[in-house]
């Protein structure tokens, strides 16, 4: 019997950053739902269940934080690692991230090395 997929969801509202990063996740063999905002994001993890869920900080309707805050009330999603990947390199977002329960924040721009990286370290395939 073959072993599942990890499943990842990317939320982010860069149409070329998360068509990039999709792609690289793809190639490593995952299965990648993607959304480009928070509404988008809680509306795919009704049907979802990511194993890995990487979030941008700054969207439109809704911010990364609030989003982890809402998934994080999920009982099946609140103990999957969820990593902030993000514009924004400072301390107060990184804290407000670790305090909500982010296993990782980790800056962008990333390299495809960088986010292999990021791949083994939360979901050995």
């Amino acid at each position: 019997m073959a072993q599942r997929k990890n499943h990842i969801l990317i939320v982010d509202d860069e149409p070329v950053w998360l068509k990039m990063v999709s792609r690289i996740i793809q190639l490593q063999g995952y299965e990648v739902k993607s959304a480009s905002n928070g509404a988008e994001a809680l509306e795919a993890l009704r049907s979802f269940e990511p194993d890995l869920i990487l979030l941008d900080v700054k969207m439109p309707d809704m911010n990364g934080f609030d989003l982890l805050d809402r998934i994080k009330k999920q009982p099946k999603l609140a103990v999957k690692p969820v990593v902030f990947i993000s514009g924004m390199d400072d301390y107060h977002a990184r804290k407000v991230a670790h305090d909500l329960g982010a296993t990782d924040y980790i800056v962008k721009p990333l390299e495809e090395q960088e986010v292999t990286q990021m791949l083994s370290r939360y979901l050995p395939l």
